[in-house]
């Protein structure tokens, strides 16, 4: 468009010659005259004025030109105050997410994705890319020392105590209680040889001439293996009453007592620190990465088991359970509007020093890239107004 604005206003300044040197020739080239220099004076403005935005006209230091250039740190601090005062306020945009159902989109998705397409087909190209040029080892490694971290920050002997003290409010220890009485029968029952050779090794020598040893074992065993049986059989039984009182003052002390606290995170501590368990992380990593590389590399075989069904479901799911949508929603909002809140000041402030580091040449090309059609249209427009303008004041010249 340039081409042809500056062709335009050429054009103009030969007919104006052409005009002037043969105008005694008829009346009528008198209005061509006019018309072409009073267009040949409207482009000349406009060149000017177009032009006095992005640089010096004819390279002449003249007042007032090469406005852009010469405010481009006050035009980012602008556009970023006008990014921060009209698009990153929270209650903004709280306002603009309440017109978008984000849980009832992502449910349409679910329940019904599209069999194939470039969005799918791109997205798990590009997942599958990126999980295979990450470094396994590297990433691994942050993945288990994230895990370890977060491990190593919680304090779960409040949470075990309170895990087991729900257990014992909703009765569910006492399979517990059963298996280990079970257990403790069964280990009797297995280690019944152990127990007479005991016996008979701590017996004085009186008692094993007489064999009293083998009594005194057998009335042991028969002892212990009829108080796991009346265990077994009644609930109520003082052994088991003692068990529960004991889980009991187990699960307050972990969470009140300080130094079974500090005995649990001990515990946990030497737990993380095992090399087996490092070893189960790392494994837990790999089959995860392994099974996302799966899905990415063939999304619909992915989709078509019941890591697909699931989906389906949840989005069904989405799209009926109008509680379940409201919440959804609302905390979509939340998040757009925290994330305002917390990131909007960065993004202005990365807007406003991206563009005070460009210099003036880069702002230029770009904006003039940007709206430079626009305004050889604009250089156009005035060739040809002025030209109308200079054809009429010259018609009631003629006429007057």
């Amino acid at each position: 468009m340039r081409v042809i604005a500056t062709g335009l206003l050429v054009a103009m300044a030969l007919v104006f010659l052409l005009a002037g040197h043969f105008q005694h020739y008829h009346p009528a080239i008198g209005y061509v005259r006019a018309f072409a220099e009073a267009a040949m004076v409207g482009g000349l403005a406009d060149w000017f004025a177009v032009t006095a935005l992005f640089r010096h006209p004819l390279g002449l230091p003249i007042p007032h030109t090469a406005i852009i250039p010469r405010n481009k740190d006050r035009i980012g601090e602008t556009l970023a105050a006008f990014l921060r005062d009209n698009f990153l306020i929270p209650s903004v945009i709280a306002r603009r997410m309440r017109g978008v159902d984000v849980a009832g989109a992502a449910g349409r998705f679910l329940a019904n994705p599209a069999p194939e397409g470039r969005l799918r087909e791109g997205a798990s190209r590009l997942l599958a890319d990126m999980l295979e040029s990450l470094d396994q080892e590297r990433l691994g490694g942050m993945v288990k020392s994230a895990i370890s971290a977060r491990l190593q920050a919680l304090e779960i002997s409040p949470l075990l105590g309170k895990t087991l003290e729900a257990a014992m409010t909703d009765e569910r220890h006492v399979p517990i209680l059963d298996a280990m009485v079970t257990w403790a029968g069964r280990t009797l029952d297995a280690n019944e040889d152990v127990i007479r050779k005991m016996v008979h090794t701590r017996a004085n020598l009186l008692l094993r001439l007489a064999g009293l040893d083998e009594k005194l074992a057998e009335g042991i065993i028969d002892g212990l293996r009829k108080l796991t049986i009346d265990m077994a059989i009644d609930e109520k039984h003082p052994f088991r009453a003692k068990a529960e009182e004991a889980l009991a003052i187990l699960a307050w002390d972990m969470q009140h007592d300080p130094a079974m606290r500090a005995k649990v995170e001990g515990w946990k501590a030497e737990v993380i620190a095992n090399p087996a368990v490092g070893e189960w992380v790392g494994g837990l990593w790999e089959n995860s990465r392994a099974g996302l590389l799966k899905a990415a590399r063939d999304p619909q075989a992915a989709l078509a088991g019941r890591f697909g069904e699931a989906l389906k479901q949840l989005g069904e799911t989405l799209q009926s359970d109008a509680r379940l949508n409201a919440a959804l929603n609302q905390f979509a909002r939340r998040t757009a509007a925290g994330a305002a809140a917390t990131y909007g000041g960065g993004i202005v402030k990365l807007v406003s020093e991206t563009v005070r580091g460009w210099n003036a040449e880069t702002v230029t090309l770009r904006l003039e890239g940007a709206v430079g059609r626009d305004l050889q249209y604009i250089r156009i427009n005035g060739t040809l107004v002025g030209g109308l303008v200079g054809l009429a004041l010259h018609a009631i010249d003629v006429l007057a």
